[in-house]
């Protein structure tokens, strides 16, 4: 795999397409941590930036984590199921920044509200939640 500096796709896109395909033929697991930014930099011949975008761009898809010491692939949590009633709305959209700590999940995951026909409202990660559609009443066997 190599980077095209004059393709019409920026570098950076280049190297996050990388990246991805790397995290999605499993060569890059769950868990596992990325290389540093000088190995991109240096097996690519690419600046630093173009590298901090791509794991910017990663990180934004929900792919990856970043935290103090690097960059990990993010790791699946456990899917609660959540049952729903006939006529309860769910909508996906991205959390605010207080949402995002509140619920503890990582940049670029969405989330779902859930608006029950009474008027109650949940917010979930939607890369932890399972919506089963039920024909009795709204019920949360997660807990």
């Amino acid at each position: 795999m190599t980077i095209d500096p004059n393709a019409d796709r920026p570098v950076y896109k280049q190297l996050a397409d990388l990246i991805r395909a790397r995290i999605e033929s499993g060569e890059y697991r769950p868990g596992q941590r990325l290389p540093a930014e000088n190995h991109y930099v240096a097996e690519y011949g690419i600046s630093r930036d173009s590298v901090r975008r791509a794991i910017a761009v990663l990180r934004g898809e929900g792919l990856i984590v970043t935290k103090l010491r690097g960059s990990r692939v993010r790791e699946a949590g456990d899917a609660d199921t959540i049952s729903i009633a006939p006529g309860t709305q769910v909508t996906a959209r991205m959390p605010t920044e207080p949402e995002r700590k509140q619920l503890g999940i990582a940049e670029g995951v969405p989330i779902l509200v859930i608006t029950e026909t009474h008027g109650e409202t949940r917010k979930l990660p939607a890369d932890r939640a399972i919506i089963e559609a039920s024909t009795e009443a709204s019920t949360d066997r997660a807990g």
